[in-house]
């Protein structure tokens, strides 16, 4: 044997066969301790591969890369080289905080990778050198022969070359919603999705039933889990919309504050002054310019979001995300357990020639079956028959519900299709109390008779044998079925009409099981010897049932209210299309404005262009893998989609990263979806989305109230600053003057807009483009406007005071000081809404805004008395001029008043 295996062609694709002949192993043998070391230095341990990760000092250099930080920076230099040591300080702490807290929310650095090795076994039997031994799953290397059974984690990715009764549950992987049949005699086609590949085992997923000998073929990156893990790594996160509408803001006010400092300084130069005065106006104006508090006002607004999703059931776990939420216009979401219940439940049965329909889903046992059809089929409805039939998929079951318990649903424990079985009887009262059955052999499921058969005796009686699996398997082995209690010999129109009730459920997307029985001969041995062949046959049909995954209940609803907001839902799942497109279609999520389905195989066959171009059409993707789900979020944000992606599986953590929002499920989500996750819902609840996207929507809403708010009264203090320049007068204010405004006055104001309530009809707009400017271009003529009001104002108030104290500035300074603030207090309460005055929305509604303009109120009396000119306060002259602070609040709402209401931009 040589040292290490040949290239070789996909397993799934090749006989058991071909596959050891390839990678040069003899699977009685295994490999001996001399190959493994080989293939362990070529192939490496196998383990997930991990990310590079930032430090921690370079996280926080990086958040002083932001433009107006830069300003402010510029800033602080140019007062300390001109002396002046306290601006410099107050703005070198004013950008220092700034920087903590984002530092402080980068350091909440996503650990998907990390969560993904806890889906890595501890160990794994293996045969080396003859013997059975039991190693770290890390040490396992391509060619190694493994032994696997019921209850095992998968350790490494498998071709299986004996199954016996094997199933395996891959929902976390592939979406597919019960235990998958393993048959190691199968091969598929090379370019089948993982859940086609019915001889593979996948690294990550669990064995439910039966066991196995299987060889392995990749280890760590090269399994289908480390392929996702791959995804998680290589993509790189993109900037929120709000990240990026703030920073084309600050790109804006960078390059306003430049123009307004270029020409001041040029006019006064040209007037004689030099560079040691025209610098020290600058630093004030570039100070005026940025509103120092915006980063942390944006910050806690988001958080204050934040705390009302958790009440709905939403945890937010990257604050931006929670206005991402209110421009999002693409929701994405896994079927199974995110649209559906993730409880196989029967839907449907029919025996004796009548149909029946269960009521209720999932694992609850509190509904019922009823006849269907006309009135002729429900009189030929024979009780006893039905619950025959659901006494056989009873006893011929190994599985078994944990009662629920307070604050938790009920656990399967086995196959969820048994279980579906074991609610279907309870729903009709069909118990082993009513009908003892004492169990005595099994002959287990296998993947070529697809059939499983029991047993039994009764009360001391004959042993019957109960049989239950595919139709086409059982009908064939029938010569009779029972009607009305009584055996009848199978006929022709007796076959045509199971055949018809079979096609009836599986145009309705149900998985079909069919229930027989028979008497076995006293003589019967039951042993190891005991043939299946032998004995199912000459069967008696007793009946079929059809199951689904349902859809969850709430979730019609909040589909409904989705595209009521221009949201369009979109099912991306592992699941086979009819199912999807079954749910899809009783959900609302698929109609006749987007009829079209894709499969995995036709994506394969369209590039990225032609995938973009049907994605607007497109309704349900079906049997997909996770590079088909990052290829579909892609294409929809190459439209210009602010996409969610919802989900609970391995497969779904590469799309919900890469998606503008990434949502996870908190209950049936796996640790590595809800680390690649910007929101978990607590309560796997489809609905929540809903209500998160109309708080993303209130608080997008707040944000630009409060941008308005700030940039309004920035804009005021910069054309005091430049109108004084203008006119050859002195400084109105100090830098210092001007960060007190900007962080203390405004910030509390600022703050408590943010709490304000949403305004009525926001889940009747449509999303704003994700190209959409934060601040439309009206609203900028509106901030401009009321800036100049506040700045004219104030400039009234510095040349007034100027003529009563012409020789003390710092009178003046500090009147103007007093009149800008005010003016800004009261125009916070006029920033409640554009359309509607103060005095319609009620004065008391907010009442947190009035507490914060009244708190700022007395914190800015008691600066302009540290300023040690209370004496001037002492003047009967000097108080009038407060009575200008209230102008820009009074000129702004008589605006209201004498425009006709209309929407918001």
């Amino acid at each position: 044997m040589t040292d290490e295996p040949r290239t070789s062609p996909a397993p799934h694709a090749s006989s058991a066969t071909d596959v050891l002949r390839t990678l040069e192993v003899d699977p009685r043998r295994g490999l001996d301790d001399a190959a493994v070391a080989v293939r362990r230095q070529k192939y490496g341990p196998n383990r997930l591969p991990e990310g590079e990760h930032r430090s921690a000092v370079q996280k926080f250099l990086d958040q002083f890369k932001q433009l107006v930080v830069a300003i402010l920076l510029v800033a602080a230099v140019i007062a300390g080289a001109l002396g002046d040591l306290l601006d410099t300080a107050a703005i070198l702490a004013i950008v220092l905080l700034n920087a903590v807290l984002g530092f402080v929310q980068e350091e909440r650095a996503e650990k998907a990778l990390e969560a993904m090795k806890k889906l890595s076994v501890p160990s794994a039997r293996v045969r080396r050198s003859g013997g059975l031994v039991s190693v770290p799953a890390e040490e396992l290397v391509p060619g190694d022969v493994a032994e696997v059974e019921a209850g095992d984690s998968v350790p490494a990715d498998l071709r299986l070359l004996e199954a016996y009764g094997l199933k395996t549950q891959e929902a976390a992987l592939t979406g597919e919603s019960v235990p998958v049949d393993k048959d190691a005699a199968s091969t598929a086609e090379p370019e089948a999705v993982p859940g086609d590949r019915l001889n593979m085992l996948f690294f990550g997923t669990t064995v439910a039933a039966g066991k196995g000998v299987a060889v392995v073929t990749s280890t760590g990156a090269a399994t289908e889990l480390g392929r996702i893990a791959g995804y998680l790594a290589e993509d790189a996160r993109e900037p929120t919309p709000l990240q990026r509408r703030l920073e084309g803001l600050g790109r804006w006010l960078a390059g306003g504050c430049l123009a307004i400092v270029a020409v001041i300084a040029a006019l006064q130069l040209a007037r004689g002054y030099a560079w040691s005065e025209v610098l020290l106006p600058a630093v004030g104006l570039a100070v005026a310019a940025v509103p120092e508090s915006l980063p942390a006002v944006v910050t806690v607004t988001l958080a204050l979001g934040l705390q009302r999703l958790v009440r709905r059931q939403a945890l937010v776990r990257k604050l931006p995300s929670v206005e991402t939420l209110g421009s999002v216009n693409v929701i994405c979401s896994d079927k199974t357990g995110t649209l559906t219940r993730n409880e196989m439940t029967v839907r449907e049965a029919w025996a004796g020639g009548a149909r029946y329909e269960a009521t209720g889903s999932g694992y609850a046992t509190d509904g019922e079956f009823r006849t269907a059809g006309d009135v002729a089929k429900k009189l030929a409805a024979h009780d006893g028959d039905l619950e025959h039939a659901l006494w056989i998929g009873l006893v011929c079951n190994n599985a078994a519900i944990r009662p629920a318990k307070e604050g938790e649903e009920a656990k399967v424990v086995g196959d969820p299709t048994e279980a579906a079985l074991l609610v279907a009887a309870a729903k009709r009262g069909v118990t082993t109390e009513k009908r003892p059955a004492e169990r005595e052999y099994e002959l287990p499921f296998d993947s070529t008779r697809k059939i499983m058969s029991v047993v039994v005796r009764s009360d001391d009686g004959p042993k019957h044998l109960l049989t239950k699996g595919a139709p086409e398997m059982i009908v064939g082995r029938c010569r009779a079925i029972l009607v009305r209690g009584r055996e009848v010999a199978l006929n022709e129109e007796h076959r045509k009409s199971l055949s018809e009730a079979e096609a009836g459920m599986a145009s309705r997307a149900l998985r079909v099981l069919a229930l027989a029985y028979r008497e076995l001969p006293h003589e019967t041995k039951l042993d190891g010897a005991l043939e299946a062949d032998a004995v199912e046959r000459d069967l008696v049909f007793a009946g079929l049932v059809g199951m689904i995954d349902p859809p969850r209940d709430e979730v019609r609803d909040a589909v409904r209210l989705c595209r009521g907001a221009g949201v369009l839902p979109v099912m991306i799942t592992g699941d086979h299309p009819a199912t999807a497109q079954a749910i899809a279609r009783e959900l609302g999520i698929m109609d006749a404005e987007r009829p079209q389905a894709m499969s995995g195989r036709e994506l394969d066959a369209v590039d990225d262009h032609g995938l973009a171009e049907r994605v607007t059409t497109t309704a349900v993707y079906a049997r997909v893998t996770a590079e088909h789900k990052l290829r579909i979020i892609r294409a929809w944000r190459s439209r210009g989609g602010v996409v969610a992606m919802t989900g609970d599986g391995v497969n779904d953590a590469p799309a919900i990263k890469a998606a503008d929002i990434g949502i996870a499920m908190g209950i049936t989500g796996t640790d590595v979806t809800k680390e690649a996750s910007d929101m978990v819902l607590m309560d796997d609840n489809f609905a929540t989305i809903v209500s998160a996207v109309e708080e993303g929507r209130g608080i997008l809403d707040n944000i630009k109230k409060v941008i308005h708010y700030l940039l309004s009264c920035n804009a005021g203090e910069v054309l005091l600053m430049f109108f004084a320049a203008l006119l050859g007068m002195p400084t109105p204010l100090t830098a210092i003057q001007i960060l007190w405004i900007n962080l203390i006055t405004d910030g509390l104001p600022a703050l408590a807009l943010a709490t304000e309530p949403p305004e009525e009809n926001l889940m009747q707009r449509k999303p704003k483009s994700v190209d959409a400017a934060l601040i439309s271009r009206s609203r900028v003529v509106e901030i401009i406007g009321h800036g100049l009001l506040m700045g004219v104002t104030a400039l009234a108030a510095f040349v007034w005071m100027q003529s009563l104290y012409p020789d003390d500035l710092r009178v003046a300074q500090a009147v103007t000081f007093a009149v800008i603030a005010f003016a800004q207090l009261f125009y916070a309460l006029a920033c409640r809404s554009r359309r509607i005055t103060l005095w319609r929305l009620g004065l008391m509604t907010n009442r947190t805004l009035l507490a914060a303009v009244a708190l700022s109120g007395l914190l800015q009396i008691g600066a302009v008395y540290l300023a040690g000119i209370d004496d001037a306060w002492r003047r009967p002259e000097v108080w009038p001029v407060f009575l200008l602070a209230i102008v820009p609040m009074a000129l702004v709402e008589m605006v209201k008043l004498l425009r006709r209401p209309r929407a918001a931009a």
